[in-house]
């Protein structure tokens, strides 16, 4: 081998500051960079492929969603990761694209919350123990994504139930 780049990097053991699962799409990866700085996630463990959350939340086969999950569960064993954020972004190609949506972005924004609400809950389902946040990434800014208020009062129900049994 020929060293042909010089760097220097810490040596220490390595501590994710979260695991970062969105798109390949090149407009968004400067607005993600700065995204996570302005969150303090200096080290991500970053999980980019071809529409991001959708791979976990409609993946094209189970390939796909194992994969996501399996490069999740790396990060958690390895590098510690307690925080996984899941992001989507308009216009994005696996879905179609802002066409696939007839140019409505109020009905783009609202599918791209439905599969962020069902990536999330997949994270959770298999990693309890971790923080999930779901963002969509719009070209004028990143946008978090709210808990369902109806999946909200349906849990706080279930849990006075239980309580009461």
């Amino acid at each position: 081998m020929r060293k042909i780049f010089h760097f220097d990097s810490p040596t220490e053991p390595y501590i994710a500051d979260a695991a970062v699962l969105c798109c390949f799409d090149a407009r968004i990866s400067q607005a993600v960079r700065k995204f996570l700085r302005e969150q303090g996630i200096e080290r991500p463990d970053m999980i980019i492929v071809a529409g991001g959350a959708k791979t976990l939340a409609s993946p094209r086969n189970d390939f796909e969603q194992d994969f996501i999950l399996e490069q999740v569960r790396m990060s958690i064993h390895l590098h510690q990761t307690k925080r996984v954020l899941v992001m989507s972004h308009s216009d994005c190609a696996t879905y179609g694209g802002l066409a696939h949506f007839n140019g409505d972005r109020a009905a783009e924004a609202e599918h791209h919350r439905q599969e962020l609400h069902r990536a999330a809950e997949l994270l959770v389902a298999k990693f309890p123990d971790i923080s999930v946040e779901p963002y969509f990434v719009k070209f004028d800014g990143v946008w978090k994504v709210l808990p369902d208020m109806a999946a909200r009062i349906e849990a706080a129900m279930r849990s006075r139930k239980s309580a009461n049994v």
